[in-house]
């Protein structure tokens, strides 16, 4: 059997052998043409040798034979030489057809490799080839003899890497793409080699990564990744800096090359426990891409990493896969890492984050909010083993909150709430409070707010004492007033964290949450303020925050009064007082005695004047709504003689300057207040009349027309209910002040004047009286009359109805003085009126 077989193929080689003879004969004539000066020749004699050689069938042995020994060299000199682009071109096909259809194409290595060197990176003073189609033809034609040679280049390698080198960076993309393919194909084809001259490609493999078009960036960056895969691993140093700026890329398909890239090296390459350190933080950046596609792929990668490195070090991790149980509180929607991918994180964390710790602070933008991502990543992996970086961490994020990027502050606070879900408080707190306390910044607060968010409520119960105490510690809660450092201050309050928890320290809380709420500027803040206040009510059981200041008045009024002799307008106690007294409403009339004896003790003359003026303002709130403050427990009265002696009558006092003209128009208010609040007893205004209205009279002539008005308005209020018991004397001096007010400049206080005067006629009611003040009586109805010309007709009508009050007591005489004056008014009418008053009453 084995004979005829032997036969046939001795038959099948003569065939070849003369099929191979007769196409050699045919290409004969066509090859001398190719020797000729002209195109047309050249171009003619290259066509027919593609219709003899490619348009026909021929077997492999006849096409190699034919190939090896007839066509090879004279298509080589073609390629290299022909000066025609069309010539050169055919060349490059036909040589292609040969290789790729002939038996052996390794024996066309010795002449092929020099050729396509010359041609595509010639030596210095040699041209290269110019056309850019054909440099791309001649890449495409080394592509196919790695793919068929493979191995059988080995001793080609370097020609074929000093072709790489150039053609990676040629100006044509399409050039650099297939160059990256060769590049691959090389390294894949002889691995054994190949890693020793793997280093000269990374240069130029690094100056084309950026290129403008993201195919030829992704092409490099797979050929990168297979480069130092097959090659010399101590080229990741040179590459990682570029690939990292390549997860910044704006187009999806190159970030997941470098994620692809990224996760192999950490699967399979040789030196990758050196490397871990520095590629890990690639890998895990591509967590947070936008791309959904990119960031599955990076999980699945890192999956796939830490199972591996679970198998690989299965010895050393025996115990904690046998025994290590998972945390009681994790945070919220976040799927806990393999152990394999903690673990890596862990061992690996001290190199990673000195690095990471100085990009979240780089000048780029992009740098700050990638870096704080990764920061969250790594620290979910790291677990409690972020207590042995927490001096370095806490340095970082204190400086990282005061960025102006949103982003980075955001992924920063969130890094900072895994301190507090994996950090024993014992260690976190300690070094925040000792920060805090030597310099209390805004950003220290932010990371002790999102520490205490993190903290799970039974592992933070134990420290709530200290923690409060450090923050109503006046350093602290004191310490500025600008309105960042407030808002950081009340994100502090940990109700929502501790719920019940928080009534062993609902004092303290309530002393930060006043505090925030006296800063003048935090005005926007009060409603937040309020809500936490409500929220510490609630947790107590309590119905609401004026239950909360009931509960803890006694002590918030011995908080702000232990210094409060020594009050300035600057000190921060004046405005807590102000919010105690005006925030808690009817509570405050329960802590009476205190509020009245700092009021007492701040509003004495010698005080400072900006500090009085304001506790005056702040008493003259309350006296508006007495009986649902200071009064809601009907105990105000008691206070009232000190309230008259001690603090109105002192600052009634006339001194000169502008700051006690303001200071005595707050006391008149004060005093308007309390009059006009209806708490007071005729009794009692008759005791406030007898020590204040020398003074009151004085405020009169006051520059503030404010106060005027207001002197008058008690005045009036005054004569009304008690002016019919006043003797002669007082009568007497009144009446003139208040005339001269009829002048005022204002016409409310001309108005209030008139009112005034009514009600000092109305005191004047038994004929001894009247007797005695006739001539006084006189020489009212003489000026009144005056004031009937009056511009304003509101004030000729006021002083009317003052005439038709007055007329009751001297008819005749007001009959008289209206007759020497009628004919030189400007407005009779109201004379005529005044007359047929007094006709009608008469009668």
């Amino acid at each position: 059997n084995a004979a005829p077989r032997l036969g046939k193929v001795w038959d099948g080689a003569l065939g070849d052998q003369r099929r191979a003879a007769e196409v050699v004969q045919a290409l004969g004539r066509h090859l001398s043409g190719l020797q000729e000066p002209g195109r047309d020749t050249r171009l003619r004699a290259l066509r027919a040798i593609r219709a003899e050689v490619q348009e026909r069938p021929l077997s492999a042995p006849v096409l190699q034979e034919v190939f090896a020994k007839q066509l090879l060299r004279p298509l080589v000199r073609c390629l290299v030489g022909d000066p025609a682009e069309r010539c050169r071109e055919l060349a490059v096909q036909l040589t292609c057809h040969g290789l790729s259809h002939g038996a052996r194409p390794a024996e066309a290595l010795p002449c092929l490799l020099p050729a396509l060197a010359q041609r595509l990176c010639p030596p210095h003073g040699q041209s290269h080839e110019p056309c850019e189609e054909l440099r791309l033809a001649l890449i495409q034609l080394l592509s196919l003899l790695l793919e068929l040679c493979e191995a059988a280049l080995a001793p080609y390698l370097p020609e074929i890497i000093r072709i790489l080198q150039a053609t990676l960076l040629d100006p044509y993309p399409e050039v650099k793409r297939e160059s990256c393919r060769c590049a691959v194909a090389s390294a894949r084809a002889m691995p054994e080699h190949f890693h020793m001259q793997s280093e000269f490609l990374i240069k130029p493999l690094m100056q084309t990564v950026s290129h403008q078009h993201f195919r030829v960036r992704v092409a490099v960056i797979q050929a990168t990744g297979t480069v130092i895969q097959f090659g010399n691993g101590k080229s990741v140093d040179d590459v990682l800096s570029h690939l990292a700026q390549r997860l910044f890329d704006e187009i999806p398909q190159v970030r997941q090359a470098v994620t692809s890239v990224v996760g192999e090296w950490l699967l399979h390459l040789r030196d990758r426990y050196s490397y871990f350190h520095k590629l890990i933080p690639l890998l895990l950046s591509s967590f947070t891409d936008e791309m959904p596609e990119n960031k599955q792929l990076a999980v699945s990668y890192w999956k796939r990493i830490g199972l591996q490195w679970e198998k690989e070090n299965e010895d050393d991790l025996k115990d904690k896969l046998d025994f290590y149980s998972a945390p009681t509180h994790y945070p919220e929607g976040v799927v806990r890492p393999e152990l394999g991918c903690r673990e890596l994180v862990t061992r690996n964390l001290s190199k990673i984050l000195p690095g990471l710790c100085h990009d979240i602070t780089d000048w780029v933008e992009g740098t700050r909010i990638k870096a704080s991502q990764l920061l969250f990543i790594l620290l979910l992996h790291a677990e409690d083993h972020i207590t042995q970086h927490m001096e370095l961490l806490l340095r970082t994020l204190y400086r990282v909150c005061l960025d102006e990027e949103n982003n980075v502050v955001r992924n920063c606070v969130k890094a900072a709430e895994l301190i507090g879900t994996f950090v024993n408080p014992k260690v976190s707190l300690k070094l925040l409070v000792s920060a805090l306390e030597k310099t209390p910044m805004p950003s220290y607060l932010m990371i002790l707010a999102a520490v205490i968010r993190g903290c799970p409520r039974q592992v933070l119960k134990p420290h709530l004492s200290y923690l409060a105490n450090t923050l109503s510690q006046p350093e602290i809660c004191q310490r500025s007033e600008e309105i960042f450092y407030m808002e950081q201050l009340l994100c502090c309050a940990i109700t929502e964290v501790c719920q019940e928890d928080c009534k062993e320290i609902s004092l303290q809380l309530m002393k930060v949450l006043v505090t925030i709420m006296a800063i003048p500027l935090a005005e926007h803040l009060h409603e937040k303020v309020e809500k936490s206040m409500c929220s510490l009510a609630q947790v107590q059981h309590l119905s609401g925050f004026l239950d909360l200041y009931k509960q803890h008045i006694d002590q918030l009024m011995e908080w702000v009064s232990v210094s409060h002799d020594g009050w300035n307008c600057y000190s921060p106690e004046l405005l807590q007082l102000d919010v105690i007294a005006t925030h808690s409403g009817p509570i405050i009339g329960e802590a009476l005695q205190d509020f009245i004896l700092i009021l007492k003790t701040c509003l004495q003359p010698t005080k400072d004047p900006p500090m009085r003026l304001k506790l005056f303002t702040i008493l003259s709130q309350l006296l508006q709504k007495a009986n649902e403050t200071i009064n809601s427990q009907g105990q105000f009265l008691s206070y009232l003689e000190i309230v008259i002696k001690d603090i109105l009558a002192p600052n009634l006092q006339w001194h000169a300057g502008r700051t006690a003209a303001a200071i005595r128009t707050t006391a008149v208010s004060c005093l308007w207040a309390l009059i006009y609040s209806g708490m007071l007893s005729p009794k009692e205004i008759f005791k406030l009349e007898d020590a204040l209205m020398p003074q009151v009279i004085a405020t009169l002539d006051e520059d503030s027309k404010m106060t005027r008005l207001m002197a008058c308005r008690i005045v009036s209020v005054i004569l009304n209910i008690c002016g019919k018991e006043f003797d002669l004397d007082k009568l007497n001096k009144i009446y003139p002040e208040l005339l001269k007010r009829l002048d005022d400049a204002a016409h409310d206080v001309r108005l209030a004047a008139a009112q005034a005067l009514t009600n000092w006629f109305k005191c004047i009611r038994n004929e001894d009286e009247k007797n005695v003040l006739k001539s006084n009586i006189e020489f009212l109805y003489r000026e009144l009359l005056i004031h009937l010309d009056d511009p304003d007709q509101n004030i000729q009508r006021a002083v009317l109805e003052v005439l038709k009050e007055g007329s009751v007591l001297y008819p005749e005489l007001l009959v008289k003085e209206i007759e020497a004056v009628e004919h030189k008014h400007r407005t009779p009418v109201y004379c005529n009126q005044l007359l047929q008053h007094i006709q009608s009453t008469g009668e």
